[in-house]
């Protein structure tokens, strides 16, 4: 398993950031009511989860294709370290286009729970391909 010593303070920083916005959306909700805001918090959230089930997953069974287990993992690094903005990995020829949320590199990611629901679907199909 890996291990980190350190992380830096903007690492950090961005991570507290992330769980005062969850927090302060979900005081923000009425009960029994629903909230884009929050829909879109939750499942971002839901990405990085995704992600970190399965984080140790080696890089040559993952391919470099642009595939869904390509985009969790550069939503999840965008989310944690790009402020939830699309960031380009050199490492992964990823396409918008081809893609399954079709997130351009610099646009916001706000999952909708379709879009979550489609991105899982995927992604959990090429782990079971790939990894079992």
């Amino acid at each position: 398993m890996l291990a980190a010593s350190t992380y830096p303070r903007t690492y950090v920083d961005n991570c507290r950031r992330g769980i005062d916005e969850q927090m302060a959306a979900y005081k923000a909700l009425k009960p029994g009511a629903s909230s884009a805001v929050f829909e879109a918090l939750f499942f971002n959230n839901l990405i990085v989860a995704l992600d970190r089930m399965f984080v140790h997953r080696t890089r040559a069974r993952e391919g470099k294709d642009g595939n869904a287990l390509n985009e969790v993992r550069m939503l999840s690094e965008s989310i944690l370290e790009n402020g939830g903005v699309l960031g380009a990995n050199k490492t992964i020829k990823y396409a918008p286009e081809t893609s399954i949320l079709g997130i351009a590199i610099g646009g916001r990611i706000k999952l909708s729970q379709a879009e979550f629901a489609r991105l899982a679907k995927a992604f959990f199909s090429e782990i079971e391909a790939k990894f079992t």
